[in-house]
């Protein structure tokens, strides 16, 4: 297997941004499809993009795919399958099978108990329900397509973020509407209710080069396709300078904020970020060149009750409009009449993106006059 299909997942919604950040970091042939983004690669860029890509929640390798119409088929031709070019005998593995309604195998159950009896008696393999290394099947048109989820845990967790607030959204989410929002790193960031700091840290770590899975494991690493040598060498790229920018988070629970630096601190970003106990009203402009004011705030369906929540909205439109000339902004909401009721000049909004059982947009603006 030297080249084959890598699928990055994301979010419905965000696969044109995870594509764009794919090319932008040199990965070949990116194609947004239908919840996630294919590029074409070895075994070393599958270490690289669950190393360096920030907004994708997996990354799946595609390790092989034949034909079966019936159980039997697909009992024989698993059996044949070449298991132990990527599996290891002492790492169990767990089993998950989709099938749709163009095959002619549609019990997913069934199909699953069949590779995995593929797997522990013609591979020695162990299966397990908690096991380290998970092994999709997909059953699409009678085309049984591998994959390994390489990637072990979901990428947003990052392996330095410990505190987290009410309605926590995900890394890999706000470093794609960062993206959106055209953030590369050369700008201030100001998140005026920063919670645990998401935002900002991310964007810290964007503006500083820091690769967003320097701190953690990954399932590859289980493989026995994983050359622990290459690996050390590609983590252990040389860091930049830090830059000279700050980045700005407030929140009016001092709690909220007191984690953010935290969390801040644990991700080596402490001294490109500020964190402060800060009312809307308050929000002051920081110094230096123009940048992004990016937020999350409450929705009513998320934290907190509807109706309340123009005020907050109006308020800080009202602010921005008054003090933040030259700025970009981008909110991020379920509700179309709370983002309008800032007064903010948005472009259209983007997508709707699940987050949190929600479907939330980005609205996001030109710099304002």
């Amino acid at each position: 297997m030297e080249r084959f299909e890598i699928f990055l997942t994301c979010p419905p919604g965000l696969e044109p941004a995870l594509a764009e950040e794919a090319a932008a970091a040199g990965f070949d042939a990116p194609c947004a499809v239908p919840g996630g983004v294919t590029v074409e690669g070895g075994w070393p860029e599958v270490w690289r993009a669950n190393l360096v890509l920030r907004g994708a929640t997996r990354v799946l390798a595609r390790i092989g795919e034949f034909r079966a119409f019936h159980l039997a088929q697909l009992d024989k031709r698993a059996r044949k399958f070449p298991w132990g070019e990527v599996l290891r005998t002492d790492v169990p593995v767990r089993v998950e099978v989709a099938t749709n309604r163009k095959s002619k195998i549609y019990h997913a159950g069934a199909a699953q108990q069949r590779i995995e009896t593929a797997l522990t008696e013609g591979a020695g393999i162990a299966v397990a329900a908690d096991a380290p290394v998970t092994l999709r099947a997909r059953i699409d048109d009678n085309l049984v397509v591998l994959s390994v989820d390489t990637s072990g845990g979901s990428l947003h967790k990052r392996g330095h973020k410990e505190a987290v607030g009410r309605a926590p959204l995900r890394e890999t989410m706000a470093a794609l509407f960062l993206r959106q929002c055209r953030f590369d790193g050369s700008e201030p960031v100001l998140d005026p209710m920063c919670g645990s700091g998401t935002f900002v840290i991310e964007a810290a770590e964007i503006a500083a080069g820091l690769m967003p899975g320097r701190d953690r494991a990954f399932a590859f690493e289980r493989l026995t396709t994983f050359d622990a040598e290459a690996w050390a060498a590609m983590r252990a790229a040389a860091p930049r300078p830090l830059p000279d920018l700050r980045f700005h988070g407030s929140d009016r629970d001092a709690g909220a904020f007191g984690a953010a630096r935290a969390n801040a601190e644990r991700a080596g970003v402490g001294a490109l970020v500020e964190f402060r106990k800060c009312a809307i009203s308050d929000i002051a402009r920081p110094a230096g060149p123009p940048g992004l004011v990016i937020v999350n705030p409450p929705y009513g369906t998320r934290v907190g009750a509807k109706k309340p929540l123009y005020g907050l909205h109006g308020a800080l439109g009202q602010v921005l409009r008054e003090r933040f000339g030259g700025w970009r902004v981008g909110l991020i909401t379920t509700e179309a009449d709370l983002a309008k009721a800032t007064g903010l000049p948005w472009l259209p909004p983007g997508p709707p993106v699940p987050h949190g059982g929600l479907r939330v947009k980005l609205w996001r603006t030109n710099p304002l006059r």
